[in-house]
Protein backbone atom coordinates (compact mmCIF):
# COMPACT_ATOMS: atom_id res chain seq x y z
CA UNK A 1 0.00 0.00 0.00
CA UNK A 2 2.93 2.28 0.79
CA UNK A 3 4.42 1.84 -2.73
CA UNK A 4 1.00 2.52 -4.26
CA UNK A 5 0.67 5.73 -2.25
CA UNK A 6 4.18 6.72 -3.34
CA UNK A 7 3.32 6.26 -7.04
CA UNK A 8 0.12 8.21 -6.57
CA UNK A 9 2.06 11.00 -4.84
CA UNK A 10 4.57 11.17 -7.71
CA UNK A 11 1.79 11.44 -10.27
CA UNK A 12 0.08 14.18 -8.24
CA UNK A 13 3.36 16.10 -8.09
CA UNK A 14 3.84 15.65 -11.82
CA UNK A 15 0.41 16.99 -12.62
CA UNK A 16 0.78 19.90 -10.20
CA UNK A 17 4.11 20.80 -11.79
CA UNK A 18 2.35 21.32 -15.07
CA UNK A 19 -0.83 22.72 -13.56
CA UNK A 20 -0.47 25.84 -15.67
CA UNK A 21 -0.55 23.81 -18.86
CA UNK A 22 -3.83 23.12 -20.60
CA UNK A 23 -3.58 19.34 -20.54
CA UNK A 24 -2.21 19.00 -17.04
CA UNK A 25 -4.80 21.42 -15.65
CA UNK A 26 -7.54 19.24 -17.07
CA UNK A 27 -5.98 16.18 -15.53
CA UNK A 28 -5.58 17.80 -12.14
CA UNK A 29 -9.19 18.95 -12.16
CA UNK A 30 -10.42 15.45 -12.92
CA UNK A 31 -9.76 14.25 -9.40
CA UNK A 32 -7.45 14.42 -6.44
CA UNK A 33 -6.06 10.93 -7.02
CA UNK A 34 -5.00 8.95 -10.06
CA UNK A 35 -6.16 5.48 -11.00
CA UNK A 36 -5.03 2.94 -8.47
CA UNK A 37 -3.02 -0.08 -9.52
CA UNK A 38 -5.32 -2.82 -10.67
CA UNK A 39 -5.28 -6.05 -8.71
CA UNK A 40 -3.44 -8.90 -10.48
CA UNK A 41 -6.75 -10.53 -11.29
CA UNK A 42 -7.92 -7.46 -13.20
CA UNK A 43 -5.52 -8.30 -16.04
CA UNK A 44 -6.21 -12.02 -16.11
CA UNK A 45 -8.08 -13.46 -19.06
CA UNK A 46 -11.73 -14.32 -18.37
CA UNK A 47 -12.30 -17.80 -16.99
CA UNK A 48 -15.09 -18.44 -19.49
CA UNK A 49 -14.41 -16.30 -22.58
CA UNK A 50 -17.09 -15.83 -25.20
CA UNK A 51 -14.57 -15.42 -28.03
CA UNK A 52 -12.05 -17.92 -29.35
CA UNK A 53 -8.41 -16.89 -29.03
CA UNK A 54 -6.53 -15.84 -32.14
CA UNK A 55 -4.90 -18.73 -33.98
CA UNK A 56 -1.80 -17.00 -35.33
CA UNK A 57 1.10 -19.40 -35.91
CA UNK A 58 4.39 -17.53 -35.96
CA UNK A 59 6.60 -17.96 -39.04
CA UNK A 60 9.78 -15.94 -38.38
CA UNK A 61 10.72 -16.06 -42.07
CA UNK A 62 7.83 -13.73 -42.89
CA UNK A 63 7.45 -11.94 -39.55
CA UNK A 64 8.82 -8.78 -37.95
CA UNK A 65 9.18 -7.58 -34.39
CA UNK A 66 7.82 -4.02 -34.35
CA UNK A 67 8.66 -2.00 -31.24
CA UNK A 68 6.83 1.30 -30.78
CA UNK A 69 8.35 4.28 -28.94
CA UNK A 70 11.21 2.52 -27.08
CA UNK A 71 12.32 5.94 -25.90
CA UNK A 72 13.53 7.52 -22.68
CA UNK A 73 10.48 9.74 -22.16
CA UNK A 74 8.26 6.64 -21.91
CA UNK A 75 10.50 3.94 -20.46
CA UNK A 76 12.96 5.58 -18.08
CA UNK A 77 12.50 7.11 -14.62
CA UNK A 78 14.25 10.12 -16.18
CA UNK A 79 11.53 10.47 -18.82
CA UNK A 80 8.89 13.18 -18.84
CA UNK A 81 5.99 10.72 -18.89
CA UNK A 82 7.35 8.42 -16.18
CA UNK A 83 5.10 9.76 -13.37
CA UNK A 84 2.03 8.50 -15.24
CA UNK A 85 3.42 5.43 -17.05
CA UNK A 86 6.16 4.24 -14.71
CA UNK A 87 3.90 2.11 -12.55
CA UNK A 88 2.63 0.18 -15.57
CA UNK A 89 6.10 -0.16 -17.11
CA UNK A 90 7.41 -1.53 -13.82
CA UNK A 91 4.59 -3.92 -12.95
CA UNK A 92 4.73 -5.57 -16.39
CA UNK A 93 8.56 -5.64 -16.44
CA UNK A 94 8.42 -4.03 -19.87
CA UNK A 95 12.05 -2.96 -20.25
CA UNK A 96 13.46 -6.39 -19.42
CA UNK A 97 10.84 -8.13 -21.55
CA UNK A 98 11.57 -5.92 -24.53
CA UNK A 99 15.25 -6.72 -24.13
CA UNK A 100 14.45 -10.43 -24.31
CA UNK A 101 12.32 -9.91 -27.42
CA UNK A 102 15.06 -7.92 -29.15
CA UNK A 103 17.64 -10.57 -28.31
CA UNK A 104 15.48 -13.50 -29.47
CA UNK A 105 14.44 -11.78 -32.70
CA UNK A 106 18.03 -10.88 -33.56
CA UNK A 107 19.26 -14.39 -32.79
CA UNK A 108 16.57 -15.74 -35.13
CA UNK A 109 17.53 -13.35 -37.92
CA UNK A 110 14.02 -11.89 -37.96
CA UNK A 111 13.21 -8.42 -39.27
CA UNK A 112 13.13 -5.84 -36.47
CA UNK A 113 11.59 -2.40 -36.97
CA UNK A 114 11.20 0.63 -34.72
CA UNK A 115 8.29 3.06 -35.03
CA UNK A 116 9.51 6.11 -33.06
CA UNK A 117 7.70 9.23 -31.92
CA UNK A 118 9.41 12.59 -32.54
CA UNK A 119 8.10 16.14 -32.44
CA UNK A 120 9.71 19.16 -34.11
CA UNK A 121 9.07 22.87 -33.53
CA UNK A 122 6.40 23.13 -36.23
CA UNK A 123 4.45 20.24 -34.70
CA UNK A 124 3.79 22.46 -31.69
CA UNK A 125 1.82 24.85 -33.88
CA UNK A 126 -0.92 22.36 -34.77
CA UNK A 127 -4.33 24.02 -34.75
CA UNK A 128 -6.22 20.75 -34.29
CA UNK A 129 -5.25 18.61 -31.30
CA UNK A 130 -6.70 16.02 -28.97
CA UNK A 131 -6.16 15.97 -25.19
CA UNK A 132 -3.09 13.74 -25.21
CA UNK A 133 -1.53 15.70 -28.07
CA UNK A 134 -1.93 18.95 -26.13
CA UNK A 135 -0.37 17.35 -23.08
CA UNK A 136 2.61 15.94 -24.97
CA UNK A 137 3.33 19.19 -26.78
CA UNK A 138 3.06 21.28 -23.62
CA UNK A 139 5.29 18.99 -21.59
CA UNK A 140 7.78 18.51 -24.42
CA UNK A 141 7.72 14.75 -24.74
CA UNK A 142 9.82 13.41 -27.66
CA UNK A 143 11.02 16.89 -28.65
CA UNK A 144 13.84 17.15 -31.20
CA UNK A 145 15.42 20.20 -32.81
CA UNK A 146 14.77 18.91 -36.32
CA UNK A 147 14.77 15.84 -38.57
CA UNK A 148 18.19 16.58 -40.08
CA UNK A 149 20.16 17.19 -36.89
CA UNK A 150 21.07 15.11 -33.88
CA UNK A 151 22.07 18.20 -31.90
CA UNK A 152 20.78 17.68 -28.37
CA UNK A 153 19.26 14.32 -29.28
CA UNK A 154 21.62 11.89 -27.56
CA UNK A 155 20.42 11.21 -24.04
CA UNK A 156 17.30 13.33 -24.45
CA UNK A 157 13.79 12.06 -23.83
CA UNK A 158 13.40 11.44 -27.57
CA UNK A 159 16.44 9.14 -27.65
CA UNK A 160 16.21 5.37 -27.43
CA UNK A 161 16.62 3.69 -24.06
CA UNK A 162 20.34 2.84 -23.62
CA UNK A 163 19.56 -0.84 -22.96
CA UNK A 164 18.06 -1.16 -26.43
CA UNK A 165 20.70 0.68 -28.45
CA UNK A 166 22.89 -2.40 -29.16
CA UNK A 167 19.88 -3.92 -30.94
CA UNK A 168 18.49 -0.77 -32.55
CA UNK A 169 21.76 0.78 -33.72
CA UNK A 170 23.29 -2.35 -35.23
CA UNK A 171 22.85 -1.15 -38.81
CA UNK A 172 20.23 -3.82 -39.52
CA UNK A 173 17.19 -2.68 -37.52
CA UNK A 174 14.75 -0.60 -39.54
CA UNK A 175 14.28 2.79 -37.86
CA UNK A 176 11.23 4.29 -39.50
CA UNK A 177 10.24 7.89 -39.90
CA UNK A 178 8.30 9.09 -36.84
CA UNK A 179 4.59 8.54 -36.41
CA UNK A 180 2.96 11.79 -35.32
CA UNK A 181 -0.23 10.75 -33.57
CA UNK A 182 -0.75 7.09 -32.72
CA UNK A 183 -0.76 4.85 -35.81
CA UNK A 184 1.65 4.16 -38.70
CA UNK A 185 -0.49 5.89 -41.33
CA UNK A 186 1.89 8.87 -41.53
CA UNK A 187 5.23 7.05 -41.42
CA UNK A 188 6.99 4.55 -43.68
CA UNK A 189 6.63 1.48 -41.46
CA UNK A 190 4.06 -0.36 -43.67
CA UNK A 191 6.22 0.26 -46.76
CA UNK A 192 9.36 -0.98 -45.02
CA UNK A 193 7.64 -4.17 -43.88
CA UNK A 194 6.12 -4.87 -47.30
CA UNK A 195 9.56 -4.42 -48.88
CA UNK A 196 10.80 -7.22 -46.59
CA UNK A 197 7.86 -9.46 -47.58
CA UNK A 198 6.59 -9.33 -44.01
CA UNK A 199 2.95 -10.19 -43.39
CA UNK A 200 3.12 -11.19 -39.72
CA UNK A 201 3.86 -8.66 -36.99
CA UNK A 202 4.75 -9.01 -33.33
CA UNK A 203 3.85 -5.73 -31.61
CA UNK A 204 5.40 -4.38 -28.41
CA UNK A 205 6.19 -1.01 -26.85
CA UNK A 206 4.23 2.07 -25.75
CA UNK A 207 1.54 3.24 -25.14
CA UNK A 208 -0.65 0.14 -25.00
CA UNK A 209 -3.98 1.93 -25.39
CA UNK A 210 -2.78 4.57 -27.85
CA UNK A 211 0.08 3.86 -30.26
CA UNK A 212 0.20 0.08 -29.85
CA UNK A 213 -3.54 -0.30 -30.33
CA UNK A 214 -3.53 2.15 -33.25
CA UNK A 215 -0.71 0.24 -34.96
CA UNK A 216 -2.64 -2.98 -34.37
CA UNK A 217 -5.83 -1.62 -35.91
CA UNK A 218 -4.09 -0.19 -38.98
CA UNK A 219 -2.09 -3.33 -39.70
CA UNK A 220 -5.18 -5.51 -39.34
CA UNK A 221 -6.98 -3.28 -41.83
CA UNK A 222 -4.05 -3.70 -44.24
CA UNK A 223 -4.25 -7.49 -44.05
CA UNK A 224 -1.31 -8.21 -41.76
CA UNK A 225 -1.53 -10.92 -39.12
CA UNK A 226 -0.70 -9.27 -35.80
CA UNK A 227 0.12 -10.50 -32.30
CA UNK A 228 0.62 -8.26 -29.26
CA UNK A 229 3.05 -9.19 -26.48
CA UNK A 230 0.94 -8.41 -23.45
CA UNK A 231 3.77 -7.99 -20.92
CA UNK A 232 5.94 -5.92 -23.26
CA UNK A 233 3.48 -3.02 -23.40
CA UNK A 234 2.39 -0.48 -20.79
CA UNK A 235 0.12 2.54 -20.49
CA UNK A 236 -0.74 5.57 -18.33
CA UNK A 237 -2.79 5.37 -15.18
CA UNK A 238 -4.84 8.53 -14.76
CA UNK A 239 -8.19 9.55 -13.28
CA UNK A 240 -9.63 8.73 -16.72
CA UNK A 241 -8.72 5.09 -16.15
CA UNK A 242 -6.07 2.39 -16.49
CA UNK A 243 -4.90 2.56 -20.10
CA UNK A 244 -3.35 -0.90 -19.96
CA UNK A 245 -6.61 -2.55 -18.97
CA UNK A 246 -8.47 -0.63 -21.67
CA UNK A 247 -5.99 -1.83 -24.29
CA UNK A 248 -5.96 -5.41 -23.05
CA UNK A 249 -9.73 -5.66 -23.46
CA UNK A 250 -9.49 -4.52 -27.08
CA UNK A 251 -6.50 -6.78 -27.77
CA UNK A 252 -8.66 -9.74 -26.74
CA UNK A 253 -11.29 -8.65 -29.25
CA UNK A 254 -9.00 -7.96 -32.22
CA UNK A 255 -5.47 -9.36 -32.11
CA UNK A 256 -4.59 -12.51 -34.03
CA UNK A 257 -2.41 -13.43 -31.07
CA UNK A 258 -2.06 -12.19 -27.50
CA UNK A 259 1.13 -13.69 -26.14
CA UNK A 260 3.47 -13.33 -23.19
CA UNK A 261 7.18 -12.66 -23.60
CA UNK A 262 7.92 -16.23 -22.49
CA UNK A 263 5.60 -17.61 -25.16
CA UNK A 264 7.01 -15.37 -27.88
CA UNK A 265 10.65 -16.09 -27.04
CA UNK A 266 9.84 -19.80 -26.91
CA UNK A 267 8.36 -19.67 -30.42
CA UNK A 268 11.39 -17.80 -31.74
CA UNK A 269 13.83 -20.21 -30.14
CA UNK A 270 12.01 -23.27 -31.45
Amino acid sequence: MQDDDCCTSHRRTFLKTFAGLTAASALAAAGASTARAATPGAYADPASPALEKGNMKLDPSRAALVVIDPQIDFMSPEGKAWPVVGESVTEHNVVANLGRLFQAAKANGMVVAISPHHYYSWDHDWKVQGPLEVFQHQVGIFDRKGPYTTDGFRGSGADFLPEFKPYIEDGKTIICSPHKLYGPQANDLPLQLRKQRVDQIILAGMLANMCVESHLREFLEQGFEVAVVRDAVAAPKLPEGDGYLAALINFRYMANGLWTTDETVGMLQS
